[in-house]
């Protein structure tokens, strides 16, 4: 008899970026370089702060098109320098629905694979909305380094 084992929806992207590990960890965890790209196309960012390391944290607020304001948070338990994040992730209208973040940032020739997973997602709406949101923020990142 097999016990079955409930998963939560997640959400893998993969992107080529034409930048070194070092400058895509660096797009990651310096605030002002964060601003510049995080949040898909119809959201500008209107603050960030990152404490980059194992127990700090991130929060980052959004201003979408509409006039919505976004609100999200986390903190960091995994901190490699140039190769890897892993940071939990909490909107501020639901701190109940805690996902976790797993970025890694590989070497391929003069550029970076970098693999986003997004996982413990609440359910396939949310899926629908932070591939979205995932989606067009990496689109921002890949035209920095253009």
């Amino acid at each position: 008899m097999h016990e079955r084992v409930a998963t939560t929806p997640s959400l893998t992207i993969k992107r080529r970026l034409n930048a070194t590990p070092a400058e895509i960890f660096e797009a990651w965890t310096d605030p002002t370089l964060l601003m510049q790209w995080f949040g898909p196309e119809n959201v500008v960012t209107q603050e960030v702060s990152v404490d980059a390391r194992v127990g700090g944290g991130f929060r980052v607020v959004m201003l979408e098109d509409t006039g919505e304001r976004h609100e999200v948070s986390g903190t960091y338990y995994e901190v490699v320098a140039n190769e890897r994040l892993a940071f939990s992730w909490s909107w501020v209208t639901t701190p109940e629905r805690v996902s976790r973040v797993i970025v890694t940032f590989k070497p391929d020739g003069a550029g970076t694979i970098l693999t986003l997973l997004h996982e413990q997602l609440f359910d396939e709406q949310a899926v629908k909305g932070h591939t979205h949101g995932w989606t067009g923020s990496l689109a921002k990142l890949e035209a920095l380094f253009t």
